[in-house]
């Protein structure tokens, strides 16, 4: 039922309002020009009638999109994972042969070997090799489970910037808008706010299909991201980019495609073993995402802003002014929380990897420096979370993490260091990379003496500059510091009689 009273000014249903869906299918169809002279002198000031056909079939595509996404405003799925597909193609995308997936197959049995060695985890498996695309496939439900409370913000926000600017045209509104002589904005409304949700969904979706078909193209593994992105325990490769990756090293492919297995199985060995370790990791970014503010000043501004005649330019605009600059308290504790958990997660992984391959690859040391170069200078990961949630994903306590579990490890063996993620209560903290010593001992049942800080320092530096001067001053007298001869009633050198 319509909001307004039939016959009454503003009602969009009135048959003397044009139907605004109407005219932009009828535009976009080619036909509207001819029967909406206003529309093609709007569309010759904005220079869209100097477009070239390939840009206008291009516009025309991206605006159909638009106007057949759900009117709801939500998550668009079908079409991020056409955008991805597309991107990835573009990039290059080949297919994987059989004689490839056998390969990987037993590639991820030989790591799984030596993990076996390692680690109480269990094996999962199989290994599978998948293009890129497959990959964009697979994981595309997790990330509308990512992603949903941001496009949520995103479309409410653009509506409410596309109503402060409607409210803000005065006299002559609808010639400016490219609507027929006499029309009243205001009236249109009600059909213009379901087709800002639609159109504010489809450009979300599309940054969203085009960040993960760019991150399609740079992962080597099916989580190497470090958050399960995928269903099941299947070992994951992406054998394109592992053997692009491989070019850059001064190492065998196949050495490489065995350590980058490891790395992956010991992953999913985790991820299966604790049950609780992957809903609170897509928690923590759930978490942070669904308390995210959305910059609305800035939406304002890039959408004043838009070239019309760039069929690229609305999400373009939107790009790196989604969100605000400040985290908010909850965001910042979700943070803290994931960043713990990531460097958790590859600390441990770095370790139980490293000792699988010590012996077995003659270059796993330089491969496992290779990765934490990879790693620490930042990718396509940490600039898709940075521009779908406005979230640093870097683990930047990894090495800390490592050295934790290494420690654990040495001090009690691999049991010890694998049953600390049996329970979260048990999972090291924050707090415990700064002080391991503790953690270990808290673990082992051993004794250690407190950490000491600067104020203990400098009272050890206190006493000592003490002792230094009583001893000084002991040897300035000639006194060796005994009681010397007793005083005599006579002088200081006197016997008693």
């Amino acid at each position: 039922m319509s909001d307004y009273p039939t016959g009454r000014p503003g009602d969009p249903n009135d048959p003397d309002q044009p139907d605004l869906g109407e005219l932009l299918r009828s535009l976009l169809s080619g036909e509207g020009l001819a029967e909406h002279p206003e529309f093609a002198e709007a569309l010759k000031n904005m220079g869209i009638d100097r477009l070239d056909p390939a840009t206008m079939g291009m516009l025309q595509a991206q605006m159909q999109a638009m106007m057949s996404g759900p009117a709801d405003g939500g998550f668009n799925i079908e079409m991020a994972t056409d955008i991805a597909r597309k991107q990835v193609a573009t990039d290059g995308d080949q297919s994987v042969s059989a004689r490839t997936k056998g390969d990987t197959d037993q590639v991820v049995q030989v790591a799984n070997l030596w993990l076996d060695d390692v680690t109480t985890f269990a094996a999962v498996g199989p290994g599978l090799a998948w293009s890129r695309a497959e990959w964009v496939e697979h994981t595309m439900p997790m990330w509308r489970r990512l992603v949903e409370p941001v496009a949520a913000g995103v479309g409410n926000a653009i509506q409410h910037a596309m109503r402060e600017q409607l409210g803000q045209l005065g006299d002559g509104a609808a010639e400016q808008l490219g609507l027929p002589a006499g029309t009243d904005p205001a009236a249109m409304m009600g059909q213009i706010e379901p087709m800002m949700a639609r159109m504010s969904n489809a450009m979300f979706a599309m940054q969203v299909g085009q960040a993960v078909g760019a991150l399609a193209g740079d992962l080597v593994s099916g989580a190497e991201i470090g958050i399960p992105l995928l269903d099941g325990d299947q070992v994951v490769l992406l054998p394109t980019n592992v053997a692009a990756f491989a070019e850059g090293q001064s190492v065998d492919a196949g050495e490489v495609h065995l350590y980058v297995a490891t790395r992956e199985a010991a992953r999913m060995r985790l991820f299966h073993a604790v049950p609780w370790l992957s809903p609170a990791l897509i928690a923590a970014v759930q978490s942070y995402a669904g308390d995210i503010s959305i910059d609305t000043e800035g939406i304002e501004r890039s959408l004043r802003d838009i070239d019309p005649t760039d069929p690229q330019a609305m999400q373009s605009a939107l790009q790196g002014s989604l969100f605000t600059p400040e985290p908010s308290e909850a965001q910042r504790r979700a943070l803290a929380h994931l960043e713990t958990l990531l460097a958790l997660v590859e600390g441990w992984v770095d370790v139980v990897s490293d000792r699988a391959a010590d012996g077995h690859l003659p270059h796993a040391a330089a491969l496992s420096e290779a990765v934490r170069r990879r790693r620490a200078s930042g990718g396509p990961a940490e600039r898709v979370f940075s521009s779908l949630v406005g979230l640093d994903l870097r683990p930047r306590r990894l090495r800390d993490a490592a050295a934790l579990f290494g420690a654990l490890e040495e001090a009690a063996g691999a049991d010890a260091r694998d049953q600390s993620w049996q329970h979260p209560d048990f999972a090291p903290t924050a707090a415990d990379l700064d002080d391991p010593q503790a953690y270990v001992a808290r673990r082992t049942g051993e004794q250690v003496q407190p950490p000491r800080d600067d104020v203990d320092a400098a009272l050890d530096a206190l006493l000592a500059q003490g002792e230094a001067e009583f001893e000084g001053e002991q040897g300035s007298d000639g006194s060796d510091g005994s009681d010397g001869p007793e005083r005599g009633p006579d002088g200081p050198d006197t016997p008693r009689g």
